[in-house]
């Protein structure tokens, strides 16, 4: 029997239908780290593993839309970095895209992405945005983008490694 619920950021079960992280709950499941007390600290609650995961439940079907550490919050809303990857995977020319969060003074976090464009000359801000306005909510267009040719960094097993992303950015 493996039981799962989804709970917002304190840790409450939150109504069906709603955003939120995924946490399980079986008697199979592990009971913590080896030898790692602060880990298992930090994913387990009174006998629930917090997966670090975002989704939501919807009758019987338990939808995954995101890693928790891969959510942008800018100025208290939720971003999640793939449902913004997969719109501008639309755009003609990107063959790669990765969205991430940069620190913001007054918004906390900022969306940013980092697109490999393919062919000889590269879109500006202003047509991705253009492009993104009806795809998206206004606040989950990215304010910085950088525009390469060459690959994104992954790591061996081919996972985007964001903490590696170029520092250089075009503004709007």
């Amino acid at each position: 029997v493996l039981d799962v619920e989804i709970r917002n950021p304190q840790g409450t079960k939150v109504p069906e239908g709603e955003t939120g992280e995924i946490y399980i709950s079986s008697p199979t499941l592990v009971r913590g780290y080896w030898n790692k007390p602060e880990a298992t600290a930090d994913s387990f609650l009174d006998g629930w593993f917090r997966t670090g995961d975002i989704g939501r439940i919807e009758g019987e079907l338990l939808y995954i839309e995101d890693r928790a550490k891969d959510m942008i919050i800018r100025g208290g809303e939720n971003v999640y970095c793939a449902e913004v990857e997969s719109a501008i995977f639309d755009f003609p020319g990107v063959i790669d895209c990765a969205v991430f969060g940069l620190s913001h003074e007054r918004l906390g976090e900022e969306v940013a992405a980092a697109l490999v464009i393919k062919g000889d000359t590269f879109p500006t801000a202003e047509d991705l945005e253009i492009f993104l306005e009806g795809k998206l909510a206004k606040y989950k267009i990215p304010t910085k983008f950088a525009f390469l040719r060459e690959p994104l960094p992954r790591n061996a097993a081919g996972k985007l490694m964001k903490r590696n992303y170029p520092v250089l950015f075009f503004s709007r």
